[in-house]
């Protein structure tokens, strides 16, 4: 077993600035935002950025990890207290919004919908993908969802409503509608 190095002090302090100064970027400028100036804010060179955080992907999920283990959390939460296709809906909902109003979120939730033959699974994948599937199989033993849904096309129709729902002048007022309209097409018609 390999036993983690703990980081010096002043490498922890440039490490917190990093992911400081890439939320504020990320917030006015989106996952594009560029590197060389989260560098720049923090204080720090790009080879101090590049040995903390290697790709643009790890750096995104550093900053997000905690909403993204919040959001996937929030899943167990809800089934607790509502029913399976009722909680399925408003966990989708939540992941729509959190999509819309944190920006550079929508990028690292996107690498939880690929297929995974470009992109290695994040833990921040790998945890929504966990709760969409404990959702979904509740929900299709309730019977409110199609036995022939997998946890992957629910997610990637909820990336995809978060998009239209941007782009709708509407904006997140849109969300629920279109998630109504999804969750429809996916009941299973009557006698099925």
């Amino acid at each position: 077993m390999t036993q983690v190095k703990p980081m010096r002090a002043d490498a922890r302090r440039n490490y917190d600035k990093l992911l400081k100064a890439a939320a504020e970027a990320f917030a006015e400028h989106g996952e594009s935002a560029s590197l060389d100036d989260i560098a720049k804010r923090a204080g720090v060179g790009s080879g101090t950025l590049y040995r903390h955080f290697p790709t643009r992907q790890a750096l995104l999920e550093a900053v997000y990890v905690d909403a993204i283990e919040a959001l996937a959390a929030r899943a167990g939460e809800l089934a607790q207290r509502l029913p399976p296709g009722e909680a399925l809906g408003e966990w989708l909902y939540e992941v729509c919004l959190g999509t819309i109003e944190v920006r550079g979120l929508k990028s690292l939730l996107g690498s939880a919908v690929t297929d995974g033959s470009n992109v290695t699974l994040t833990a921040c994948a790998a945890s929504l993908k966990q709760a969409a599937a404990r959702l979904v199989a509740a929900a299709q033993r309730e019977e409110t969802l199609r036995s022939d849904v997998e946890p992957i096309d629910v997610l990637r129709l909820t990336h995809g409503i978060s998009t239209a729902s941007e782009l709708a002048s509407g904006g997140v007022g849109q969300v629920r509608r279109y998630l109504s309209l999804l969750m429809d097409g996916l009941r299973p018609a009557a006698g099925r």
